[in-house]
């Protein structure tokens, strides 16, 4: 069981790709989350049994384990696609993952009950702790009252109710460590090191970087649009 007190102030990199990008694979993937260990990442954040799997065999950190289902015509405002059902969570647990991510929005209709029913179902037959991500202090807090240690802010701004922002939900980062008792994550549009040090001293855990070190595409398309501004 990964000592949570452990990963404080540190950088957790997520390694991920989805299909019909260049670095899609779980090989490529792998070499990411080995270089992101390299230079002091406390974690790492994959998706996927396959990934998951391969990654636990090659770093030491403590992997956190998603497992995005994307449907047929994915919209990403309102779709529920984290860990959302309890064989995505067996799966990414069976694979290693030491801490579960999953969404806890109320999107597509879910209620208050529905999310502390699904934390609760998880709870039951794994035996990681279990990551709520939401993108509002009301989500936040049912997952706490659902019994989660740990919460992240990777969905704000990505429900049709959240706060739409360029840039990081910092206000999202202290409500949450003002009104709850948890560990809170802080992921979401976070580029620089001076913006993950401004969600540290916002009061987050951790940081979890994504597109801006793993993903050199969209790093490409950042430099370039800065450049013609």
């Amino acid at each position: 069981m990964v000592n949570l007190d452990d990963l404080t102030g540190g950088l957790i990199v997520s390694c991920q790709a989805f299909p019909r990008e260049p670095l899609y694979g779980g090989d490529t993937m792998v070499k990411l989350a080995v270089a992101a260990e390299q230079g002091g990442a406390c974690a790492i954040r994959a998706n996927s049994p396959e990934i998951i799997r391969e990654i636990k065999a090659k770093v030491a950190v403590p992997v956190f384990g998603i497992y995005k289902l994307l449907p047929e015509n994915y919209d990403k405002v309102r779709d529920v696609i984290i860990t959302p059902n309890l064989d995505a969570a067996k799966a990414i647990a069976e694979a290693g993952a030491d801490i579960i991510a999953v969404d806890c929005t109320l999107r597509q209709g879910r209620t208050k009950e529905d999310i502390i029913r699904l934390i609760h179902s998880y709870q039951e037959c794994i035996d990681v702790p279990i990551m709520g991500e939401v993108s509002t202090l009301e989500e936040g807090c049912i997952v706490e009252e659902a019994g989660c240690q740990i919460i992240s802010t990777t969905i704000a701004g990505y429900t049709p109710y959240s706060r739409h922002l360029e840039g990081p939900d910092y206000e999202l980062v202290k409500e949450l460590c003002a009104h709850t008792n948890l560990y809170v994550n802080a992921e979401g549009r976070i580029s620089t090191p001076e913006q993950a040090k401004k969600a540290i001293e916002c009061g987050a855990w951790t940081v979890t970087v994504g597109s801006a070190i793993t993903r050199p595409k969209i790093i490409t398309q950042r430099f370039i649009s800065g450049m013609r501004g």
